[in-house]
């Protein structure tokens, strides 16, 4: 039987955190170069080109979701002798997909980067070169999805700390390397891209063929397994694309009625975005395989706990992250960039208040993502998702101003997070009132309280950068203690409280010992 492990949870987080630690600062570094030395309008044409690319990467991610639910699926039975089946044929439908997603991408995708989309004729080449480079990494991102969620099913979490250490060191080598190559920046970004995403992947291949002996590949044709798993994939697939319209479709819609500019503003706003996110994606995903294995081994009491849990801790791991940047966002985007594009600010402010409401969800669709019984739920949440792109576009033809987007899918969010309740409720009579009580009515409470003091030193303290310094600072602290205060349940704060005993504890005998080996 499966058992929830609070302790791998948080230990696995924490060797997440650390990474994304690292990588927070070297995003940072590398998107302030980055965009001064391709501009504004090569940066925007960058991230649109690449986003053609990133929507095919919803097959990659539907993938990554049918695989890893099989294979964490399978451990929590304790059937670890199927896995080197689901592996290999995992593997073998990737390599088909693979190759029609790369011929779409070559007739279709060519035909819109050069027809459709607002491109300066001097740049279309370049577009293009930055278009194939993308391409090629998808196919091999694809190909990887086994072997990562090997990884994941497993709970080697320290592996994706190392990947990433190399990642980000191999990004910092791209930006010096832009500033003294003599080929044209946006094509040697592109390479260099590609080069390094290649050589990261294989060493993570490597790993897996060398301590895992199920991602042994062997050419299997299971038909049953086969069909199941394309099944799972396709439901899957038609979520993630949702998401990937209403997140790449919008820059499209953005760059037709508004233009380049708008692009990069709601580039970088979004890079900042998802780097405070993956603090909080590092939780979750070290949440993930525990909520999985507990639905396989029948714990559903133990499971809506962990749902509950999982979704209030991930709310304020963001809400303490992101509120000292709410208040303050151009200082620190100032400080970041230098050069602080028109629209960035309210862009950023606005995805990060959705990220908030759309984490209430996570967990939850973990949950039903683990049942195999998502084809009716796919239907009704991708449904409901698109409606961003639909009201947007609607919006922007009748005259809206470009933020309307974030409000439309903030209001979709919402709709979209209590379909979610409904359907765990239908599957295994999930208590919403517990999600309720324990997750929302929690959250409300801390958001609410913990933003008077910063609001008011925000609106009264005179601009400068000791006004700066000190909205961040109280608004932290104030985040943080409210949340322990009155956020955490009585267990909660006891295990904060023993791993800070623990580690205080630890740093005293190491003192000792110090002075002792001194003597």
């Amino acid at each position: 039987m499966a058992q929830i492990n609070n302790r791998r949870i948080f230990n696995n987080t924490m060797v997440l955190y650390m990474r994304t630690g690292f990588s927070l600062l070297v995003s940072l570094l590398t998107s302030r170069v980055t965009l001064r030395v391709l501009g504004v309008e090569d940066y925007g044409l960058y991230n649109l080109v690449g986003g053609i690319v990133v929507m095919l990467h919803v097959v990659t991610n539907a993938l990554s979701k049918s695989a890893s639910r099989y294979i964490v699926y399978e451990m929590g039975k304790g059937r670890k002798n199927r896995l080197n089946r689901i592996f290999s044929v995992t593997f073998t439908v990737q390599l088909i997909m693979g190759f029609v997603i790369i011929f779409l991408g070559e007739t279709l995708g060519l035909w819109f980067v050069n027809t459709q989309l607002v491109i300066h004729p001097d740049r279309m080449f370049a577009a293009n070169v930055v278009y194939q480079f993308s391409l090629l990494s998808f196919f091999v991102a694809l190909t990887q999805v086994p072997y990562e969620a090997l990884i994941v099913g497993h709970e080697r979490m320290k592996i994706f700390a190392y990947i990433s250490i190399i990642d980000n060191i191999f990004r910092l080598i791209i930006v010096y390397a832009l500033y003294i190559t003599p080929i044209d920046k946006l094509i040697s970004l592109s390479l260099f891209g590609f080069i390094v995403s290649i050589s990261i992947r294989m060493w993570e291949r490597y790993y897996c063929i060398k301590n895992f002996k199920e991602s042994h590949f062997k050419l299997t044709i299971d038909k049953p397994l086969i069909k199941e798993m394309i099944s799972f994939s396709g439901w899957s697939f038609l979520n993630h694309a949702t998401h990937m319209i209403n997140v790449k479709g919008l820059d499209f819609i953005i760059n037709i009625f508004f233009g380049l500019v708008f692009n990069a503003a709601r580039a970088l706003a979004s890079s900042i975005q998802l780097v405070i996110m993956k603090f909080v994606n590092d939780f979750t995903t070290a949440m993930s395989p525990q909520i999985t294995k507990s639905y396989a081994a029948k714990e559903f009491d133990g499971m809506n706990v962990l749902v509950c849990r999982g979704s209030r801790i991930a709310y304020y791991l963001l809400f303490v992250i992101s509120l000292p940047m709410l208040f303050e966002a151009y200082q620190v985007l100032h400080l970041w960039l230098g050069l602080v594009p028109a629209y960035t600010v309210t862009f950023f402010r606005l995805a990060v208040i959705n990220s908030l409401i759309s984490l209430y969800g996570r967990p939850c669709n973990t949950a039903i993502m683990a049942s195999g019984k998502i084809k009716w739920y796919t239907i009704t949440t991708s449904s409901i998702s698109v409606l961003i792109f639909v009201f947007t576009y609607i919006a922007y033809k009748i005259g809206a101003p470009v933020e309307t987007c974030y409000y439309i899918a903030t209001g979709v969010a919402i709709l979209i997070v209590f379909t979610r309740l409904q359907f765990m409720r239908h599957l295994w009579n999930f208590p919403i009132k517990l999600f309720i009580t324990r997750t929302i009515i929690p959250t409300l409470k801390v958001t609410a309280i913990a933003i008077i003091l910063p609001a008011l030193l925000y609106f009264n303290l005179e601009d400068s950068i000791f006004k700066s310094i000190i909205v961040m600072l109280v608004s932290f602290i104030s985040a943080a203690g409210v949340i322990y205060l009155i956020g955490l349940d009585k267990a909660e704060k006891n295990f904060i409280n023993e791993k800070v005993r623990s580690v205080v504890f630890e740093r005293i005998l190491r003192r000792k010992g110090n002075k002792e080996i001194d003597k």
